[in-house]
């Protein structure tokens, strides 16, 4: 896309479609608009995009991302494409012509497969919705109506791997099962100490944390390290928003293992807002959402991790049962824990002995870009 009025329909695009559906939670449109400038969007230094619209009859009926990511090729040695920022009418027609103007446009920078939804690698947004739809979005979490997964499906889309979001309430007492876990990993800890992150050392808690989500997610599906300038900006983000009380690392005789990070899941406030701080120079959207702020009852646990060679020692226990108090006396109803592989069997196993319940799964899909279907047979449907 060449021009600003482009970019504004892609971004608009989503606010028009999903502007009736009250479990969708808009996005600040402002940080929409950079994350796709850029000198605002830190993957931009390093990987490409390609934004597509479809129109029909003038009005704009849907969007796609095609995205080359060269350091998830080089870390697993693949050649995959990406596609993200998908919102698309219930319509198989115009799903097929933005999927066959991303595909080509991967295909000739030699992808041979087209993997997503991602926004931009699997550290941003990513995921489609596939189930629970009746459920309002978590902070940072997608929402989309159950005919999109339906749309990627007619297209030649199979599933990769399914993400899954869990929840914990957060009863007056702790749950039994939680309170002998925690015992027994007591007994054993050798040392194990779990501290909240210190805010007037933020920048070097920071690096701490990055160094442990790397070691910890390295053999993950779909993981990419993060750069210095992405790490940086995504805790430039969180700050303003973070809880140190909901943020612990946790550490054996001084060096750090493993860490959690929750936040307050101030989705309903962002639903207040409706997408805008200012309406007509006046803060509107922004007092509601200071307003909206205040009633959050509810968290999102966004990072849960502990490296390999402490997985058995108790520490992930350790930190789930430190969250636990923190929400509750916060007076939190429940934490969302979102989200954790389908093949990360031992992650999953705590969070069932602990008294968590499935709630939500959200689908990655694949297709082979070999298919000459991928090549478009007229003009793709780009905007020019």
């Amino acid at each position: 896309m060449r021009t600003r009025a482009q970019r504004a329909a892609f971004v608009e695009c989503e606010y028009a479609l999903r502007r009736e559906d009250d479990c969708w939670v808009p996005p600040l449109r402002r940080d929409q608009y950079r994350l796709l400038r850029r000198g605002d969007n830190p993957f931009l230094s390093f990987g490409e995009i390609e934004l597509y619209l479809a129109r029909r009859g003038g009005e704009v009926v849907g969007r796609i991302a095609a995205v080359h990511d060269p350091r998830h090729n080089r870390h697993h040695e693949t050649r995959d494409g990406f596609f993200g920022l998908f919102a698309c009418a219930d319509d198989e027609d115009v799903a097929r012509e933005l999927f066959r103007a991303a595909g080509t446009w991967l295909a000739e920078r030699s992808m041979t497969s087209m993997v997503g939804p991602v926004n931009f690698s699997m550290n941003y947004e990513c995921g489609v919705l596939v189930d629970r739809f009746e459920a309002p979005a978590a902070l940072l979490m997608p929402w989309n109506p159950p005919s999109t997964p339906k749309l990627i499906e007619s297209c030649g889309f199979t599933a990769a791997q399914d993400l899954q979001a869990w929840e914990w309430a957060c009863v007056p007492e702790r749950p039994a099962a939680l309170d002998r876990i925690t015992r027994a990993a007591a007994a054993r800890r050798g040392g194990i100490t779990v501290r909240s992150v210190d805010l007037s050392d933020y920048e070097a808690e920071m690096q701490r944390v990055r160094g442990l989500y790397h070691r910890a997610w390295q053999d993950n599906w779909g993981f990419v390290p993060m750069t210095d300038r992405e790490f940086q900006h995504l805790a430039q983000q969180l700050r303003p928003v973070l809880r140190p009380e909901l943020a612990l690392i946790a550490e054996v005789a001084g060096e750090p293992v493993g860490f959690s990070l929750t936040l307050p899941d101030l989705a309903p406030a962002l639903r207040a807002a409706g997408g805008r701080l200012h309406r007509w120079g006046v803060p509107l959207g922004l007092a509601r959402m200071l307003r909206a702020s205040r009633r959050v009852r509810r968290g999102r646990m966004m990072a849960l991790g502990v490296v390999e060679e402490h997985r058995q020692s108790g520490v992930l226990p350790l930190l789930l049962a430190r969250t636990e108090e923190a929400a509750r006396r916060l007076g939190y109803e429940a934490v969302e824990i979102s989200w954790v592989l389908e093949d990360n069997k031992a992650a999953l196993r705590t969070l069932r002995l602990v008294g968590c319940r499935r709630t939500k799964t959200y689908r990655i899909y694949r297709r082979d870009l070999r298919d000459p279907g991928d090549r478009p047979d007229g003009q793709a449907p780009r905007d020019p």
